[in-house]
């Protein structure tokens, strides 16, 4: 089956504690009960280079505050500064590095017995990160976006935009401090999977 082209298929007007923001639903078709989501600040001036954060869905760091991650807090300070500034959150529903929800707690049973997010993802019979990074561009490419400023640690968002037409004018930084919780997940990050972090 053919896979469609990302389109916006419906956008409204939201306050959140962050401030006012469009939300725009990305998909294939209309009856995806699942879309991208965008959320753009209504300061936003294409004309410029925009603030871009591309984040990956992370239920249990996003909405219930886990602390065995730093998604969570990484998307608060992202929206905080978007708002501020001027800019762009897309957020892909590639929950767990691209496995699933279900999985992903799988994956959790398994770091308790003592593996690192990379084993316990391959234990399971996945790659270590699964995501695709590339519907971002598709979505960037329908908003007309042309510079971006990229909230990023992770080298693999960096590296899509090199045989693109959207041009990566700088990346900044978004470190969150390590926790008791989370500071293996994030030595697993700098040290296994390259990411770019001063900590630890």
């Amino acid at each position: 089956m053919e896979k469609k082209a990302l389109k916006k298929q419906a956008e409204a007007l939201i306050p959140t504690d962050w401030g006012r923001f469009i939300m725009k639903a990305y998909a294939g078709s209309e009856e995806n009960s699942m879309p991208h989501i965008v959320m753009e600040s209504m300061n936003l001036d294409r004309s410029k280079p925009v603030i871009l954060r591309i984040h990956s869905e992370c239920m249990t760091g996003d909405l219930f505050h886990s602390n065995k991650c730093d998604c969570g807090e990484q998307l608060n300070r992202s929206m905080q500064r978007i708002e501020k500034e001027g800019g762009m959150l897309i957020y892909l529903r590639q929950e767990g590095r691209g496995i699933g929800l279900i999985n992903k707690l799988k994956a959790y049973q398994k770091q308790a017995e003592g593996f690192n997010t990379i084993e316990a993802n391959v234990l399971l019979g996945f790659e270590a990160d699964s995501r695709d990074f590339g519907l971002a561009l598709e979505i960037l490419k329908e908003e007309g976006i042309q510079q971006i400023r990229l909230l990023t640690n992770n080298p693999e968002k960096i590296e899509i935009f090199k045989d693109s037409d959207i041009e990566l004018l700088e990346r900044l930084e978004l470190e969150i401090p390590p926790e008791p919780d989370n500071r293996s997940y994030l030595k697993t990050k700098k040290y296994d999977l390259g990411h770019l972090l001063k900590s630890l």
